[in-house]
Parts: C-alpha cells; structure tokens; sequence
C-alpha cells in the first residue's frame, strides 16, 4: 500500500491526526457523502470523518467531486450546514484524495449509467472498494476485481466500529 507523510486536519472536529501509512484505497458513492452530511450520526459521517487520516485513501475525480457538489447542493436546505462549509469539505477532501483523470470508458457495464463513472474511478485509480448504499447497483465490478460495501460493512473492516 502506499505511504504518506504528514497530517490531516478533520473538517468535522477540528482535530490534526498524523499520516503514516495508509490502507485500503476506495471510491465513495455519491448516496454515501449526501448521508454523510444529512446527519452526524450513522456510518457514513464516520467515514467522512476518516477521511484523510491515514486509515485509508480515497480516489475522485473531476465528475465524481462535481457530482458531489450537485447532489448536495439540491438537498442543501435540508442540510445543517452552509453552503460555504459545503464547498470546503469538497476542497479538504479533493486536497488529501488521490485525483485521477478518466481516459478510458468502457460503457455499460453496469445496469445505472449514473454508476459507470464510479466505477471507472475505481478502476482507474485499482481501488479496492467501492463503497456505497446500492451495492446491487455495482453488480459486474467483481469482474475488476473490486470489491462493493456498505460504509458499516468498511468501517467494520478497517476496525473503525
């Protein structure tokens, strides 16, 4: 896996951790950052909230993180943030995720067009896991050998619940 030196702030807590190795690699669905920022509570706020911790690395892209944007932006009356403290959470988590541009598309491959560019990130940047709500959604990434899980269900692996 590989390394990384340095630290990492928590834009949830305020809190400065040390980097030193890192884990898994992952590619987070865009259902699992909405909930993340519905609510504190539950397994996709932990997850956010290890981001940049050295527990593992996340991979996006200039759709993905314009995905993110989009989806939270329609709900962000709902949501208990602003939409100035939205835009840094997608500037903290583009600064300390691996960045990968798309150069290839194999399309379909799976049943929702929505997903293709999820897992073509995850391929591209040979994540381990996608992790995401609709894991029926991702049926075919095995063929790529990437592995689909809820947020409980990685937090569970890395020892995080």
């Amino acid at each position: 896996m590989p390394e990384l030196q340095g630290s990492a702030v928590d834009i949830f807590r305020d809190t400065v951790y040390d980097i030193t190795t890192m884990g898994y690699r992952i590619v987070v669905d865009t259902n699992v950052f909405v909930s993340a920022l519905r609510s504190r509570r539950g397994a996709s706020y932990r997850l956010l909230t290890l981001i940049g911790t050295g527990d593992f690395e996340i991979a996006v892209s200039v759709p993905l993180v314009l995905e993110y944007e989009s989806a939270a932006k329609k709900v962000l009356d709902s949501l208990p943030l602003s939409e100035s403290y939205l835009d840094d959470i997608l500037d903290y988590i583009c600064s300390v995720a691996t960045r990968r541009k798309i150069h290839y598309l194999w399309r379909p491959q799976l049943g929702d067009p929505g997903d293709e560019m999820v897992l073509e990130l995850a391929v591209e940047s040979e994540s381990d896991l996608i992790v995401t709500y609709n894991k029926r959604d991702f049926r075919g990434a095995e063929r790529f050998g990437i592995r689909v899980v809820t947020p409980k269900e990685f937090l569970e692996e890395i020892g995080r619940i």
